[in-house]
């Protein structure tokens, strides 16, 4: 599974994790949010790119982040699209925390995990909000929907056109 630092070029995700955990370090004493999302972009109604970005936030001082970018054609629906976007998420988040608990409980204790999902109040989407915070809470992370989930509708979103 390989991602893209904007600053350092292609990493796999064992790199991208080992570059979070260098910059935690650079400033331990801060607050720390990890936030995962997935957002997606059809073109001509047959392609579909889906686009996932690991963001580490220190709390009102910027932060760093990662993509990966990957193209499917078998999504019918918005419906599908969206569970597919958070299992996406799902899934990072998933490898992400099993190489995190190779790390002390004390780091793991300040890095809050979050899976920003690309549905709101208003709009397509907004029937669809219960089942997927559904999927996240009950797979033990936090959930975040428009407005808040910037991580998905900002960062990873940039990435899909």
């Amino acid at each position: 599974m390989n991602f893209i630092s904007p600053t350092k070029g292609k990493m796999t995700l064992s790199e991208a994790f080992e570059d979070v955990v260098a910059y935690i370090k650079e400033q331990p004493q801060e607050k720390y949010k990890l936030i995962i999302g997935t957002d997606s972009h059809s073109y001509l109604d047959s392609e579909i790119t889906f686009v996932t970005a690991i963001i580490i936030h220190r709390v009102g001082k910027g932060g760093r982040y990662f993509y990966r970018r990957e193209k499917h054609y078998f999504v019918q629906s918005l419906r599908q699209r969206i569970f597919y976007e958070t299992s996406l998420s799902l899934d990072v988040a998933g490898r992400f925390n099993e190489l995190l608990s190779s790390l002390s409980s004390k780091n793991q204790e300040k890095l809050n995990m979050e899976i920003h999902l690309d549905v709101g109040e208003a709009g397509d989407t907004k029937e669809l909000i219960r089942e997927v915070v559904g999927m996240v809470i009950g797979s033990g992370f936090d959930a975040r929907i428009k407005p808040d989930s910037y991580g998905a509708t900002k960062v990873a979103d940039r990435y899909t056109k």
